[in-house]
């Protein structure tokens, strides 16, 4: 799903940097859904495999997403790398504060997952409020950045929750929960292109749906054999996903082909 800022965004507003996010392309959900992936994974390896625990996870990983975050705002343009290692970190994040509360604190899935709805409509009435657009091709302030990369983190705890209430309730299988999500994935994309749903809100439930495809995909290769996966372990999985998005990143470095055409500042 990909749109214009000249259609969608608003260009009134005196740009202070280049645009902090890339072009929605294939490219984009490829990485996505992978770095949607390593969040389930990587949180499982630390959390079960090194016994690290939940707590000590989401302390360690929150830090290292707060120093990552940081280069990030710093940057005055869209840097590949530091973007996407973001975009990992705080899937990883957003994975582990769902979890902390389902598992430490005995949250429901059903009140994690109203709860985190709730926050993200919030975020985004307080962002369109405040900035009259929603696009992700208007992200050239640091408020907007900051109301970007708050909503990016309650789409991966929705997600979480809202992925794992309708596994458990429909009880479907790691790869049936993934062709699910895939295909609703699918409607919204035909939606977008052949009955011009809005590009904004397109993109955002493509964004949202990620998160629960990616985990389901995930688990699926991670999971051992007798519970429906394919045995690859959460290690297996985590390096051949991070190994791609890092020949994908390397490749866009290079080629620049998720570089929005850069605008004249206002």
């Amino acid at each position: 799903m990909e749109y214009s800022e000249g259609k969608y965004g608003n260009k009134s507003i005196g740009r202070k940097m280049l645009n902090k996010v890339p072009e929605v392309t294939i490219f984009f959900w490829i990485i996505k859904i992978m770095a949607t992936t390593i969040g389930e994974t990587a949180a499982d390896f630390l959390n079960i495999n090194l016994k690290w625990g939940l707590t000590n996870t989401t302390i360690v990983m929150a830090c290292l997403l707060v120093i990552i975050l940081f280069f990030q705002f710093r940057s005055r343009k869209y840097v590949p790398s530091i973007y996407w290692l973001a975009v990992v970190m705080i899937s990883v994040v957003g994975t582990l504060i769902t979890d902390n509360l389902v598992d430490n604190l005995g949250v429901s899935l059903v009140t994690t997952t109203v709860f985190f709805s709730l926050a993200l409509a919030v975020a985004f009435a307080a962002w369109y409020a405040s900035e009259k657009t929603l696009s992700i091709h208007s992200i050239y302030t640091t408020k907007r950045e900051a109301f970007y990369w708050l909503a990016i983190l309650f789409t991966f705890a929705l997600g979480t929750a809202a992925g794992d209430l309708i596994a458990e309730g429909l009880n479907l299988g790691y790869w049936k929960s993934a062709l699910m999500f895939a295909v609703l994935i699918g409607i919204v994309t035909i939606a977008f292109y052949r009955f011009k749903l809005n590009g904004v809100l397109s993109f955002w439930i493509a964004y949202i749906l990620t998160r629960p495809l990616g985990a389901s995909l995930g688990d699926y290769l991670s999971q051992p054999r007798k519970d429906g996966g394919l045995g690859l372990g959460t290690v297996g999985t985590s390096a051949i996903f991070l190994i791609t998005i890092l020949c994908l990143v390397i490749y866009l470095t290079k080629t620049r082909r998720d570089e929005l055409p850069h605008s004249t500042n206002e």
